[in-house]
């Protein structure tokens, strides 16, 4: 099977979230996931392009290096905040003679209402995304699409909900992409995304309610009948909390969210012996010391919470869909890791409630984060996308091991031809011998003997024979 890779980037209001993952048929492996403080976004909008871009150049620099491979294209998320919701309808007629109602039928369908719904402001707006509510045909109404698949019909008619977001959210999100020279292979309007990659199939056809907490966006989702029914967004998050921390202590913002995701609780009248303790805050730069008992934490995060809980209840009254909800809650994001907001949910609702980490359909050795509720809208992307053969972002980089060098072999010299008149070839019978020629070898001259010249001799005698006569005179004498 072929091996693809996809890329998708998370642009949040407070982290930037990369992964990248490999596919290869219906097995996905995450290789990569990695958050970065974001830059330039706020309430999930991109207002500042350059500075976003500049944080995706350093996480796509770091990724590349580690896994030395190139990044050309990626997938990227639309804005949760600034979305409407508007109902488009198309109505196709048909024959008798068209046959029966196919895959391609439905798709034309769908982009026949998304093209022709009238705009309020087509120069200011654009449409993020689209979920069929109903199909029509001679036989059947409140039909899914999945029903109305080779049926045989003159009418053919759908009903769609649409999401209208800002053009000018879509074009700096094309500037972020622009400056770092990556193609933009898709973009999803993540609400969709996250509800697949988070919900089971049983729990959207039962009625369910998907609560995201972001940082500067909360949101949720309704499902009933496999069908995304109704979607609201409100511009406050866990960055509120953060920023009610910061107002209400006198701390730094980084300080703030350091004490939040460290010592951070809901509902302090169930923290037990945790609401006795008390933090001891000193300030590095003048060295003054701060007691922060953290049942009064506790008490300033569970008045935001509450806020944000109760404006999503209103939303879901709002989409009349509050007493179907047979699956209750799920709650994901990042700011869902609030210790005991599960809880506090179900106490404020009544309604049963999940932490929404990502179904297991992957796997991600080696990167534990990408298993978290934060972690949700980016692996939803890559699980959207893995489908789609035409999605193909990253380019492998030659390896660098260096090369095993070959030993030069000498060219030999080509056999001499075989006379005519000759039997056999010389090599069947192995090497020539040839007689090793020998060098003389030279016996040594005996040396001659040298004779004195015989006055030497003569010289010596005498001499000799006046040595002996002293010593005959010497020995008489004694």
């Amino acid at each position: 099977m072929e091996e693809r890779y996809i890329a998708a980037v998370d642009l949040g209001t407070s982290k930037t979230a990369l992964a990248v993952a490999r596919v290869e048929g219906e097995d996905v492996q995450v290789i990569y996931y990695k958050e970065h403080p974001s830059a330039g976004v706020r309430y999930g909008y991109v207002f500042n392009p350059q500075r976003a871009s500049e944080v995706l150049k350093e996480m796509v620099r770091s990724a590349e290096t580690e896994l030395h491979i190139r990044i050309l294209q990626m997938v990227v998320g639309l804005p949760r905040y600034y979305i409407r919701q508007e109902i488009a309808k198309a109505d196709v007629p048909r024959g008798t003679d068209d046959g029966r109602i196919t895959r391609e039928d439905v798709e034309s369908l769908k982009n026949i209402a998304l093209d022709s719904y009238p705009l309020d402001n087509p120069d200011k707006e654009i449409i993020f995304g689209a979920v069929a509510q109903s199909i029509e045909t001679d036989e059947i109404i409140q039909a899914t699409e999945e029903d109305v698949v080779g049926m045989i019909s003159e009418k053919f008619t759908g009903y769609y909900k649409t999401f209208v977001g800002t053009r000018k959210s879509r074009s700096n999100i094309d500037n972020i992409f622009n400056d770092t020279g990556i193609a933009l292979s898709k973009t999803c309007f993540t609400p969709i995304t996250t509800a697949k990659a988070v919900l089971t199939a049983n729990e959207m056809n039962n009625g369910v309610a998907l609560l995201e907490f972001g940082a500067g966006v909360t949101s949720v989702t309704v499902f009933q009948g496999g069908i995304l029914r109704h979607y609201a967004s409100i511009p406050f998050g866990a960055a509120s909390v953060t920023e009610d921390i910061r107002l209400e202590c006198g701390f730094s913002t980084a300080l703030a969210e350091n004490i939040k995701l460290a010592y951070g609780a809901c509902m302090p009248e169930k923290l037990a012996s945790m609401s006795e303790k008390i933090i001891k805050v000193v300030n590095e730069e003048n060295g003054a010391e701060k007691d922060l008992p953290v049942r009064y934490l506790s008490e300033i995060i569970t008045c935001r919470e509450k806020e944000l809980v109760e404006a999503m209840l209103y939303e879901i009254e709002r989409s009349g869909m509050a007493d179907t909800l047979r699956s209750g809650l799920v709650v994901t994001g990042g700011g869902a890791a609030m210790t005991g907001l599960a809880n506090l949910i179900k106490e404020m609702s009544g309604y049963n409630v999940r932490m929404g980490y990502p179904l297991r359909k992957f796997t991600a050795t080696g990167c534990p984060g990408a298993m978290e509720t934060a972690a949700a809208t980016v692996i939803s992307m890559v699980m959207a996308c893995k489908d789609d053969k035409y999605v193909n972002c990253i380019e492998q980089l030659p390896s660098q091991e260096p090369e095993e060098q070959v030993p030069e072999v000498e060219a030999e010299e080509p056999a001499p031809e075989r006379p005519a008149d000759a039997l056999f070839d010389k090599e069947e019978f192995g090497p020539e011998q040839k007689p090793e020629k020998k060098k003389p070898v030279r016996e040594p001259k005996p040396k001659k003997e040298r004779k004195p010249s015989p006055i030497w001799t003569k010289l010596t005698g005498k001499l000799g024979d006046t040595l002996n006569t002293l010593f005959d005179d010497m020995v008489d004498n004694q």
